[in-house]
């Protein structure tokens, strides 16, 4: 809980700035989240591709991976 305490006070501090440093501090927490999830995506890919290549991958029509799942 100290965690939303953290956040509460950091957004209340921010409440307290001008228009310009608000839309600053928006600006760059949103480039850093987009960044964040360019580097999960990318992750996730490289993940993706090892198991293609490890061979780990199932590939057919959904009704054919549909009955493979009820098997």
């Amino acid at each position: 809980m100290k965690n939303m305490a953290s956040i509460k006070e950091v957004l209340e501090n921010i409440e307290h700035l001008d228009i310009n440093d608000q839309t600053y501090i928006f600006g760059v927490l949103s480039k850093r989240l987009i960044e964040l999830k360019r580097s999960e995506i990318a992750k996730r890919a490289i993940e993706a591709e090892q198991t293609f290549r490890d061979g780990n991958v199932k590939s057919g029509t959904l009704d054919d991976l549909w009955n493979d799942l009820n098997d």
